[in-house]
């Protein structure tokens, strides 16, 4: 039968074998075209199921103090990585891995068998290379290692404020670290490699981009300087039973600031017990009433105004002033007249009421604004405030009163600090500066040179006079500052705390040549006393006296030698003077 349907259609017989003639053919062309005219398509696909692009880690740029020493540094670490489906054919050996990794063999068969049809999960983190190598070294199937960095801080709980940290994947979250995070983060490479159908690799073919490390980062701050404030500031906190404390330490000229510390602090690179509110950098987010810290400025805009002189006085009998239902009270309970310089010396709030009534609160306000309070700094520090200047469109005689003495306004400790080097240099500001400086920034005249070098001869009497804060002395150098005690706000009700003060200093020396601004608040000190000069002065004369030593500052305040004085009274016995 087929025979017949042959002979009597033979067309359709041939037509059937050139179809299948062509299509052997066409596969055939296929074949050769794919591999030899068109080979990259083959190779295109099956590099596709083989080569893979795997990063490279970039670590981030190194942080240094301003001498060069480091802050921040990266480090390699190891992190591990599991497919849970291929773990799941090797679960005998899971007591092994869990012993390698230091982890509950428990745990870790519980952790492994929820995630059973998960292809990624992360088994550790953050070893070191050794550690991660000898997890590897099971050569568990299913176990992959990734290579990564680790932030490593070697000033610990010394520069925590400042430098802040970084978190798991190195990215900055605190401090200078969140600051500058596009600048010190690195950007990451990738490397092309081969691996087979189990993700083992084959082949490590080829960079493709290289890794690109972070930009370093120098900053203002002088670690021996950071050291020693920190020491002194924690051994007042123990002294007194303080509850915390800041010191801030500007450089008068550049604006540079060269040690910021607060109490209490953390180890930024052990953060398990960590206390959130010991992150606070309390030196730039918190705020306080300053009280008669601020005293020289309501005195320089007296002097200003050119309607006081320095050898003015004010009658401060009886020791309290009355206004309306408020009563103004000096602590030293002074009478009669005081000068302007006596004022300051025994801090009397009834004599610098009595200046302000005088000069008007709109006066005080202008100064204590032209000199950064109630202003942002610059310095553009995460969560920094800029505290609380008041104006009032008509100034009634309470609010000037209380700004003239420092309450009613809230500032933070480095604006403190950076209003007194506005007074010891000359009545300059200078734009204030987390990182190193190579060049003189410009400033701004904001208090006439002739009124700034009075204030300075002033606030050095403060401390020298018999009568003065004489816990703040430095041997060997003249300094200048002003002590305060402020009552803390009630959160809970309207007006102030009982038994909670803020003991406050601010200063700057040597007189001679002003270099460096000191400011120092110690909050709610429980023992001991709770005055400025008493728990703060000496902080302030023992960061001072190291500091300028530290700098190499010349001493403007020695003792003549012995041997040249009796030389002079020998030559004064001779009759030769």
């Amino acid at each position: 039968m087929i025979k017949l349907e042959g002979a009597l259609y033979p067309w359709r017989f041939r037509l059937v074998l050139l179809l299948l003639a062509l299509m052997v053919g066409a596969i055939v062309w296929r074949i050769i075209d794919l591999h030899v005219f068109d080979h990259d398509f083959l190779k295109a696909h099956g590099d596709a199921r083989s080569v893979r692009h795997i990063p490279i880690p970039a670590h981030r740029g190194l942080v240094t103090d301003r001498n060069g020493e480091p802050l921040a540094v990266s480090t390699p670490v190891t992190t591990l990585w599991a497919n849970g489906k291929e773990l799941q054919a090797g679960k005998a050996r899971w007591p092994a891995l869990a012993a390698a990794l230091g982890q509950e063999p428990k745990a870790l068969a519980v952790r492994l068998q929820a995630n059973a049809e998960r292809e990624f999960l992360y088994l550790v983190r953050g070893l070191t290379p050794e550690q991660g190598q000898r997890v590897l070294d099971l050569k568990l199937a299913g176990v992959y290692a990734i290579e990564e960095f680790r932030r490593f801080y070697p000033g610990g709980e010394v520069t925590a404020h400042v430098v802040g940290f970084t978190d798991i994947d190195d990215r900055g979250r605190e401090g200078m670290e969140l600051a500058y995070d596009e600048w010190l983060a690195g950007v990451p490479g990738t490397r092309q490699v081969l691996k087979d159908r189990r993700g083992r690799l084959i082949k490590d073919v080829q960079v493709a981009q290289n890794a690109k490390a972070g930009k370093a980062l120098a900053l203002s701050i002088d670690l021996r300087l950071q050291y020693l404030a920190h020491r002194e500031l924690r051994n007042a906190l123990v002294e007194f039973g303080a509850k915390a404390g800041s010191l801030v330490m500007i450089d008068v000229k550049t604006g540079e600031v060269l040690a910021m510390v607060n109490q209490p602090t953390y180890n930024p690179n052990n953060r398990r017990d960590m206390q959130p509110a010991a992150m606070r950098n309390r030196a730039i987010i918190d705020v306080f009433e300053p009280g008669s810290t601020m005293k020289p400025f309501s005195m320089s805009a007296a002097l200003k105004s050119g309607r006081w002189k320095p050898t003015d006085t004010v009658d401060v009998s009886p020791g309290t002033l009355q206004i309306g239902r408020y009563t103004i009270r000096d602590v030293s309970r002074s009478t009669g007249p005081l000068s302007l310089t006596e004022i300051l010396i025994k801090s009397s709030n009834v004599g610098m009421s009595k200046i302000a009534f005088d000069i008007g609160g709109e006066s005080i306000y202008a100064l204590m604004q032209q000199v950064g309070l109630g202003q942002d700094t610059g310095l553009g520090f995460p969560g920094e405030r800029v505290g609380n200047l008041p104006n009032y469109r008509e100034w009634h005689k309470a609010e000037t009163a209380t700004l003239s003495y420092g309450y009613g306004l809230s500032v933070t400790a480095v604006q403190l600090a950076h209003a007194y080097s506005v007074l010891a240099n000359d009545g300059r500001s200078i734009p204030l500066s987390l990182t190193r400086i190579d060049r003189k920034p410009d400033g701004a005249q904001v208090i006439p040179e002739t009124i700034a070098k009075i204030m300075q001869g002033m606030l050095q009497e403060v401390i020298e006079a018999p009568a003065g804060v004489y816990r703040a002395k430095v041997p060997g150098y003249h300094v200048a500052g002003k002590s305060g005690t402020a009552r803390k706000v009630s959160k809970d009700s309207r007006g102030y705390r009982d038994n909670a003060y803020r003991s406050l200093f601010a200063g700057f020396g040597p007189v001679s040549d002003p270099r460096i601004a000191v400011a120092i608040v110690i909050d709610e000190p429980s023992k001991g006393g709770y005055y400025g000069g008493l728990v703060s002065a000496p902080v302030f004369s023992n960061v001072m006296a190291g500091a300028l030593r530290l700098l190499n500052v010349v001493p403007d305040n020695l003792a003549p030698p012995v041997e040249s004085q009796a030389t002079a009274v020998n030559a004064v016995k001779g009759g030769r003077i």
